[in-house]
């Protein structure tokens, strides 16, 4: 069949990307679904740093590419082998497929799925295939997603089934921004009722973080960035306190509010100066979880001493540590039940055609969570 998606086949376009239109909507070709693979009618998809990080060249992956990879949507067809899914089931994705098998997966890790990461890497299906073409063009998958387009042929290992009830522009949201960000505290850090919690960079991921913190009983969630409307957010989602983390002073304001340093300290912002204040804000015996993706070549500079005398833990965290399958249903569940109003971190819902100017919101820091409708 043939679909409209979003496919980049340059990066490091100039901004404004309205203007230099990185993402052009072409039509390609979709395969029908091989085996344990779902043809998925999108309905919705979210526009995030991920993305914006292969438009900019931070994280280069082989190009063509069809971007996109926090996405919901209904199944219209199942290929050969799918026998928990059907026709008509609704279904968010999840950007790393796990195969289930290899040790990372046994284990409970399934954003460390060998298999899946190879795949990503590669710009192919879990199994090892192209759906993509433009005659004799391939075009390579995003993370396994590519959801910026009509229609998707994807992994089943890809897709988590989800309530029918869930609006699929709030649904999207859960394939990324609410598992990385609200995974980074619960589940990389292993929040505990009672403790201070700092969250740096304020965007959808972070701001999911927020909720997260709130939603696992942080006794004080204090949100840092350096964009005041931003901070006006964090503060109307429950943050008990907000910092702009520009201030010079802005580690010693953390560590007065919590009373020496906080015991978790998330950073989402990607660049190193975030993730330095996260450090320098995290109390002795905290954790610091960084989830952000900054150019492969940044480094920096730790003191070990310091991380050993203050038995401080420093952590990556990566899919927010879930195990899609398990765990969106659940946070689903909670935001159903009014526990976890991730609807609120929705700013903007635009058509497929104006996503460049989409990614340049994002690229200013002028949204929260764009959603894109396709119906």
């Amino acid at each position: 069949m043939k679909t409209r998606a979003a496919v980049l086949r340059e990066m490091g376009a100039e901004t404004p990307y309205k203007d230099s239109q990185p993402l052009k909507i072409e039509e390609v070709e979709l395969d029908t679904p091989g085996s344990n693979e779902i043809l998925v009618r999108v309905h919705a998809a979210g526009l995030c740093h991920s993305d914006l990080s292969v438009i900019d060249g931070n994280r280069p992956r082989p190009l063509p590419m069809a971007l996109g990879h926090e996405a919901a949507g209904e199944i219209v067809e199942v290929g050969p082998g799918v026998k928990d899914l059907a026709v008509g089931d609704h279904v968010v994705f999840s950007f790393v497929p796990s195969c289930g098998t290899c040790d990372y997966c046994l284990a409970g890790r399934a954003a460390l799925c060998a298999p899946g990461a190879k795949a990503n890497n590669e710009g192919v299906l879990l199994g090892g295939d192209h759906r993509l073409h433009q005659g004799n063009e391939t075009i390579n998958h995003h993370l396994g997603v590519s959801g910026f387009a009509e229609h998707v042929v994807t992994s089943r290992r890809s897709a988590v089934k989800i309530d029918k009830n869930l609006p699929f522009d709030i649904a999207a949201v859960f394939g990324c921004a609410v598992l990385t960000g609200v995974g980074a505290i619960v589940h990389t850090a292993k929040l505990r009722a009672g403790q201070s919690v700092l969250v740096v960079g304020l965007g959808g991921v972070g701001l999911s973080a927020v909720l997260g913190a709130i939603a696992g009983g942080a006794r004080q969630v204090i949100a840092a960035d350096i964009a005041q409307d931003k901070l006006d957010m964090a503060k109307q989602l429950g943050a008990t306190h907000v910092v702009n983390s520009s201030d010079e002073d802005a580690v010693e304001k953390v560590h007065s509010l919590s009373g020496g340093g906080v015991d978790i300290a998330a950073e989402f912002a990607g660049v190193a100066p975030a993730l330095e204040f996260a450090l320098a804000a995290t109390g002795k015996g905290g954790t610091t979880v960084t989830a952000g993706l900054p150019h492969p070549d940044t480094r920096l500079e730790l003191s070990p001493t310091k991380m050993v005398a203050e038995e401080r833990c420093f952590m990556g965290s990566y899919l927010g540590g879930h195990v899609p399958a398990l765990d969106i249903p659940e946070y689903v569940a909670l935001y159903m039940a009014g526990r976890l109003p991730v609807d609120k971190l929705l700013t903007h819902r635009i058509k497929l055609d104006d996503i460049n100017e989409g990614f340049d919101r994002l690229a200013n820091g002028e949204a929260i969570r764009q959603v894109i409708l396709f119906d």
